[in-house]
């Protein structure tokens, strides 16, 4: 309570029910948000306790969006109920509004000094509430610019605008994907102090139980066959491509995070998202960062840095050079998939999703297209694809809301139109976004198509690549009617002699002295991502700079200064490895 107003954030709920803590677009949203993500069917109430110092009137604002509202799209599917001491309020929240906004609920009788709340999904079509506030001055209106609103949250919040000083350390690393998990535990076992952080409750990036996508690209490959030993650590003993076997529990999530808890020299630091950098001339200092769930700031000092994002976070912050492809860059996936029942199961129409009822797609009416398999074997894997021509950072949310338009308008379409697999049901879709593409942050060498082609030998080669030339475009078979809204991918592949050994001035900034960058975001151009993308080879180079970042140390040197003075020496680490 501060100053007649109570303010409850979405992660703030101690009982979510069958809401989730969505945290991946923080960047415009300054916090996570609950999403009811019932697949067509309601979900379990999310509960708290909300406290007030005073009883009386308040006016209660929830922020929220009809989410279809940017297409102008009928029906406003996310619609839920804020319940106060056991009541629900008249107002029905996610009905108005293309853009996150304060949605008035009107005026509450508040008797006591502790009410429980509640969100009451209606739909289980992906209801959202980023807050709920209270207000004892009925014409106060909250701030919705994402800076205002920020402050006005820590204000009302009562959070401190002191940070919590995590430390120094040797060797930082931002994001906790493949590429992340190996730069840190790679740095920390070749004896350097290690900090990981990570803006999610689960290590694994695309390979998660979150997103669910398998590792692709060889490992261990001469002339450095050790490299590649801490990828096989990590690599889940089972997996499943799609349908209802690709469970959860394949990705051994906890088994990721208690080997990072395990590991000497490393400090591991879930939830934190960085959202600010010092710097000291060309070079950063410190990162600031918020914890998502506790609202704290916490600063980690550094001798030096990885960008490991994939959305170069660190680097764009940092100001270092980078390059995006503006149009016709891949796409995100956000998978799904079925299960059959032993009864009839009836989905609801769908009038706000993508019209599908006559229009193709992969896996009706026995359509292959390029792929092998048919019907349920084609629904929800990786070419179920959007975002080509959107922004890779700053639209991320609409391309993932167009990826479950598309899903729900396919399963509409099926079910309602066509009138098969009566007794299947929508069993999981991810509503975290695999990502393929987004900043490229530029070092010492911008590794192209050319030379990858060519075989362009490098003497600082350091990883090999040996998955195809793999880009993503929108599929010409489904494109009539959604020109620059494609949902559906196809691959086109280069071909190349494998492996190709890229170079290691490939995995720091040319202008940020001390930072280093391993997975999607290193320095390549457009086309040359299609080979360095996956998630082995991501894996590989964070082994690389952990091993790199050690002989910085060591030497007193930046990136840079390997290549041009201790490369023997680097090569002689990368024979010998990483691994238990």
């Amino acid at each position: 309570m501060h100053n007649g107003i109570v303010l409850v954030e979405a992660e703030s709920f101690s009982d979510l029910g069958g809401w989730v803590v969505d945290q991946q677009f923080m960047d415009q949203m300054g916090s996570p948000y609950l999403l009811a993500h019932g697949l067509g069917a309601p979900v379990k109430d999310a509960n708290t306790i909300a406290e007030f110092s005073n009883p009386g009137k308040y006016r209660v604002w929830v922020r929220t969006k009809d989410w279809v509202a940017p297409w102008n799209a009928p029906g406003a599917p996310g619609k839920f109920q804020l319940v106060v001491d056991r009541k629900a309020l008249e107002t029905v929240f996610g009905t108005e509004g293309a853009d996150w906004h304060w949605q008035d609920g009107g005026i509450v009788e508040i008797k006591n000094k502790k009410v429980k709340i509640a969100l009451h999904d209606l739909t289980g079509f992906e209801g959202r509430c980023d807050a709920v506030l209270f207000c004892s001055d009925a014409k106060f209106a909250p701030p919705n610019g994402t800076k205002e609103l920020a402050g006005f949250r820590r204000k009302a919040l009562g959070f401190s605008d002191k940070s919590e000083d995590a430390g120094n350390f040797d060797f930082v690393v931002a994001g906790g994907g493949i590429a992340g998990i190996c730069a840190a535990v790679s740095a920390a076992r070749n004896g350097l102090k290690t900090a990981l952080l990570h803006d999610r409750p689960v290590l694994g990036g695309n390979n998660s139980s979150e997103v669910r996508v398998w590792l692709g690209g060889d490992i261990k490959l001469q002339p450095y066959p050790q490299i590649g030993n801490l990828v096989n650590e990590l690599e889940p003993k089972n997996k499943a491509h799609g349908g209802p076997e690709n469970k959860a529990e394949l990705y051994e999530d906890e088994k990721r995070e208690n080997l990072l808890r395990n590991e000497k020299n490393l400090c591991l630091f879930l939830d934190c998202r960085a959202n600010e950098i010092l710097m000291d001339g060309n070079s950063i200092k410190q990162i600031s960062a918020i914890n998502i769930r506790t609202g704290k700031k916490i600063i980690f000092k550094g001798k030096l840095f990885a960008d490991c994002t994939g959305d170069g976070q660190i680097g764009f912050l940092a100001g270092a050079d980078f390059e995006t492809t503006a149009v016709r860059h891949m796409g995100a996936s956000n998978l799904w998939s079925l299960v059959e029942t032993k009864n009839q199961q009836n989905f609801p129409g769908c009038p706000w999703a993508v019209d599908l009822s006559e229009k193709p797609f992969p896996g009706r009416g026995g359509r292959t297209a390029q792929w092998h398999g048919t019907g349920l074997d084609l629904l929800g894997v990786w070419f179920w694809e959007s975002g080509f021509n959107r922004h890779p950072v700053d639209d991320m949310e609409l391309t993932r809301d167009w990826n479950f338009r598309a899903m729900y308008g396919a399963w509409d379409a099926l079910k309602n139109t066509d009138k098969v697999y009566p007794n299947h049901k929508l069993n999981w879709a991810a509503y975290i976004s695999g990502r393929r593409e987004s900043r490229r942050l530029l070092g010492d060498v911008l590794l192209t198509e050319n030379d990858i082609v060519s075989g362009r030998k490098f003497e600082d080669g350091c990883f090999p690549c040996t998955w195809g030339l793999d880009i993503h475009t929108p599929h010409p078979e489904f494109q009539k009617g959604f020109e620059g809204q494609e949902f559906i991918s196809e691959a086109v592949f280069g071909e190349f002699k494998k492996p190709f050994w890229a170079p290691y001035r490939c995995l720091y900034s040319k202008n940020i002295a001390n930072l280093f960058m391993a997975g999607r975001n290193i320095s390549v151009t457009h086309t040359a991502l299609g080979t360095v993308r996956v998630m082995r080879t991501t894996g590989m180079m964070g082994e690389v700079v952990g091993m790199a970042a050690s002989l910085c140390v060591k030497n007193k040197i930046n990136p840079g200064g390997i290549y041009e003075k201790h490369l023997e020496e680097f090569k002689e680490l990368m024979k010998k490895g990483i691994g238990k």
